[in-house]
C-alpha cells in the first residue's frame, strides 16, 4: 500500500496562497465599486445652469474689458510714438 507523501494534497483549499490571490482581484474590484457608488450617491454633482453659455460669454467680456483697460497706456504710447512730429519741435 502506497501512501501519498505530498502534504499539500490533503490540505484544505483556503491554505493555498494562489486561491487567495485569485479571490483578491475580484474582491478588490467589488470593494472599489461599492466605494464608487457610495461616493456618487453621497456627493452628487451640481447641475449646470441652463444659461451657462451666456454667463460664460459675460465673464469673457468682463475679462477682455479689464485687459483692454490695463493695456490702454501702452496703446497710447505706441500710437504717440508713430505720430509725426511738428515742424517746430
Amino acid at each position: 500500500m502506497m501512501m501519498d507523501t505530498d502534504p499539500q494534497a490533503a490540505a484544505p483549499w483556503w491554505k493555498f496562497g494562489y486561491v487567495w490571490l485569485v479571490i483578491a482581484g475580484p474582491a478588490a474590484v467589488f470593494v472599489a465599486g461599492v466605494a464608487t457608488v457610495w461616493i456618487a450617491l453621497a456627493f452628487p454633482e451640481i447641475v449646470i445652469a441652463e444659461d451657462y453659455y451666456r454667463r460664460g460669454a459675460e465673464i469673457n467680456k468682463t475679462i477682455a474689458a479689464k485687459e483692454a483697460r490695463a493695456l490702454a497706456p501702452a496703446l497710447q504710447g505706441r500710437n504717440h510714438a508713430v505720430t509725426p512730429g511738428r515742424e517746430g519741435d
